[in-house]
C-alpha cells in the first residue's frame, strides 16, 4: 500500500507542481513583452494549467513515473545508500525526457516553456519533487523495521 499511495503522490506532486511552473513561465514570457501581471492573474493561471493539463500532462507524467521509479528501484537494490538520490533522479530525468522525447517525436515542444533550459529544468525539478516525496512516502517508517 505505501508503494501505490507513494506513486500516486509522486505522480500529483510532480504534475501540480510541472503545471505550476508552465504557468509561471507563460506569465514571466508574457511579462517580458512589457505586460503587468497582477498576483490575482499569477493565480488564476496556476489555477486554470492545473485545472486544465490533466487529460495529457498528467497521463504522460503517471506513465513515466510509472516506468522511471521502479528502474531507480532496481539501481537502488545494488546501491541502497544511494535510495535519495536514486529516486530524485529519477523524477528529474522522467520529466525531462516526457519533454524530449515530445520534441522527438513531435517536432515541437508541447509546452512553451520547456522551449528554453531554464523551463526544462523547472520541469525536471518538478519530477525530482515527485521522486522525494515517492522516497519518504516509501522508505521505513521506524527503526525496528530496519532490524
Amino acid at each position: 500500500m505505501k508503494l501505490i499511495s507513494g506513486y500516486l503522490l509522486a505522480v500529483l506532486v510532480a504534475y501540480v507542481s510541472g503545471a505550476v511552473f508552465v504557468s509561471q513561465g507563460n506569465i514571466a514570457a508574457v511579462s517580458a513583452m512589457g505586460f503587468e501581471i497582477t498576483l490575482g492573474q499569477r493565480v488564476d493561471a496556476m489555477v486554470h494549467d492545473v485545472s486544465n493539463m490533466y487529460d495529457i500532462y498528467l497521463i504522460l507524467i503517471a506513465i513515466g513515473l510509472m516506468i522511471a521509479l521502479p528502474v531507480a528501484a532496481l539501481i537502488i537494490r545494488s546501491f541502497p545508500d544511494l535510495r535519495l538520490i536514486g529516486y530524485v533522479s529519477a523524477g528529474f530525468i522522467t520529466m525531462i525526457a516526457i519533454h524530449v522525447i515530445l520534441k522527438a517525436v513531435l517536432g515541437l515542444s508541447g509546452i512553451a516553456p520547456t522551449r528554453d533550459v531554464i523551463g526544462l529544468i523547472a520541469q525536471g525539478l518538478s519530477g525530482a519533487m515527485g521522486g522525494l516525496v515517492f522516497h519518504y512516502m516509501t522508505g521505513r517508517s521506524t527503526q525496528k523495521e530496519e532490524t
